[in-house]
């Protein structure tokens, strides 16, 4: 009876550490696709990461809501280290004075910066790849190629 009681105690102790790292898995899975900040990471744990032939942008998604624009934009320009220098004030990408287009500049950059890699692109679900030029002006976009 001691043995089976020990059998049974260690099993289920097998099955809920086992439950506890699927469910560890499960929130950082849901903690990455819910993230209003960008990833940081830039290959994903299971090194599948993807590069896309062509010329492309990372530019800010339209319709995404502006609390959360400001915030990848944010995050782009300081803990990102994208040199962001061209949308402040006298700098040839200031104008228009659109957070749109400001986190565009800023999170092509960090695309560009970071081996034009699609996961570079993603500034928790405010960022999009296009192949359209986004430059205008005097303000020039760098781009894949």
């Amino acid at each position: 009876m001691g043995t089976f009681t020990l059998w049974a105690f260690l099993s289920i102790l097998i099955i809920q550490c086992f439950q506890g790292s699927l469910l560890a898995r499960t929130i950082i899975v849901q903690e990455k696709f819910d993230a209003s900040i960008p990833i940081t990471s830039l290959s994903p744990q299971e090194g599948n990461t993807t590069f896309l032939a062509g010329t492309n942008w990372c530019v800010a998604r339209p319709g995404v809501p502006q609390a959360d624009l400001k915030i990848a934009l944010d995050w782009a320009c300081g803990l990102g280290k994208a040199d962001c220098r061209a949308i402040q004030a006298e700098g040839t990408c200031f104008e228009p004075g659109t957070l749109l287009s400001h986190a565009s500049y800023a999170f092509n950059i960090y695309y560009q910066q970071n081996g034009n890699n699609a996961i570079a692109c993603h500034f928790g679900g405010t960022a999009v790849l296009t192949r359209h030029n986004p430059s205008y002006g005097r303000c020039s976009f760098s781009s894949s190629e």
